[in-house]
């Protein structure tokens, strides 16, 4: 039987940031571990803005930064022949070119659209069962309760649709579905890209992310949700006085000067995130030298229970570093309580502080352990394989 033919659209050349590089590679080398045969594509059919790393986070329609971020990125881990993206305004292909890339498309046995940043018509794919993977849970799924006419065309054209929302469709969470069956998915993990590196006692508990997004908050039966994050990281500013740990968070905080200053006024320290981000590299070794996450999580997922978990929470998990995350539900799918704690309070995250400095090796095995054995590739990718079998 010939291998699995798979084709992964997803986000990188317009976002070239260390997060999406890694999510990428994650599906692209779970999916050859299986011993699919796989391809990542990317253009600007659908959705052409990209963005360019620097002061002003330039964004641009010139997609010379993201070509090179991901030819070199891509090179370094095995698949330099083995991606596409297509500049639809000028007409010009880059990576593998032309006749691979269509080639590749047209002889897919499986098209896994990441978050629906590209949009390839059938015609394009005609072989390929088609798979929505859901990474923005309840803002997708409420948004369709909405009436977004154009989303839910986009959803339509899959035929088989995954959320990292695990909790959706079930009793412990009220988020409509939209008359869609929604299976439940989380981020595959390569383990051998975190190898855990000795702990240093000094490091900090650490995070990288956005501070604040306006412009998307969602209503649903008379509730509004926010899509941020900063009303629910200002509920936790005591924490480094009452805890007496470290906190690192790596967003872009200072654009908020007032929130700048009461983040480092309660002994917050604050990195800048594109000296984070734009390498994957150092992004990986930033995760790695840190002591363990500590995050909150958008006050949608907490409080309508999606059971989301991030795809970086779980690379910290696999670097051996235990995870201290908002309580979204995602205990219902995971194992809480040693290498990784749901928090609800204050009090909630000062007791897993307490449990992890008691005993931080036992935490730190715990925590590599639990992505060795929920986050690994066959337990996965495997559904989603199903979809063609």
């Amino acid at each position: 039987m010939s291998a699995l033919r798979v084709v992964l659209a997803g986000y990188f050349v317009r976002y070239p940031l260390g997060g999406y590089a890694w999510q990428a590679l994650h599906f692209l080398a779970g999916f050859r571990s299986l011993g699919c045969d796989v391809f990542f594509y990317e253009d600007t059919a659908y959705y052409g803005e990209a963005y360019v790393p620097g002061a002003d986070g330039m964004r641009t329609t010139d997609y010379g930064y993201g070509v090179r971020a991901a030819a070199t990125f891509f090179e370094t881990h095995g698949f330099a022949d083995a991606w596409g993206f297509w500049d639809a305004g000028a007409d010009r292909w880059y990576g593998a070119g032309e006749a691979r890339t269509r080639a590749a498309l047209a002889d897919a046995d499986l098209f896994v659209n990441l978050a629906g940043v590209n949009r390839v018509p059938r015609a394009a794919r005609p072989r390929a069962a088609a798979a929505y993977v859901d990474l923005d849970p309840a803002y997708t799924q409420l948004r369709l309760a909405e009436g977004d006419a154009g989303l839910a065309a986009m959803v339509a054209e899959h035929d088989a649709h995954f959320t990292l929302g695990e909790n959706i469709g079930t009793a412990a969470c009220r988020i409509p579905t939209g008359g869609v069956r929604w299976r439940p998915i989380r981020q595959p993990i390569v383990a051998k890209w975190w190898e855990p590196l000795p702990m240093d006692p000094a490091a900090a508990y650490t995070t990288v992310g956005k501070w604040d997004a306006t412009g998307r908050d969602v209503t649903f039966e008379g509730e509004t949700f926010a899509w941020r994050k900063r009303t629910e990281w200002l509920r936790f500013l005591d924490l480094p006085r009452t805890t007496g740990e470290r906190f690192r968070v790596a967003m872009d905080v200072a654009g908020r000067p007032d929130d700048l200053a009461r983040l480092r006024a309660a002994g917050w320290e604050v990195a800048d995130p594109l000296a984070v981000s734009s390498d994957p590299d150092v992004y990986r070794a930033f995760v790695r030298g840190s002591r363990g996450e500590f995050t909150v999580a958008k006050d949608v997922n907490v409080r309508l229970r999606s059971g989301w978990f991030s795809d970086r929470s779980a690379c910290y998990l696999a670097a051996g570093r235990p995870v201290v995350n908002q309580d979204t539900g995602f205990g219902v799918r995971l194992p809480v309580g040693e290498g990784l704690f749901a928090f609800r309070t204050p009090d909630d995250a000062r007791a897993a502080f307490a449990a992890i400095a008691a005993d931080p090796p036992r935490h730190g095995r715990a925590a590599r352990a639990l992505a060795l054995e929920y986050f690994a590739p066959a337990r996965v990718l495997g559904p989603m394989l199903d979809v063609v079998r």
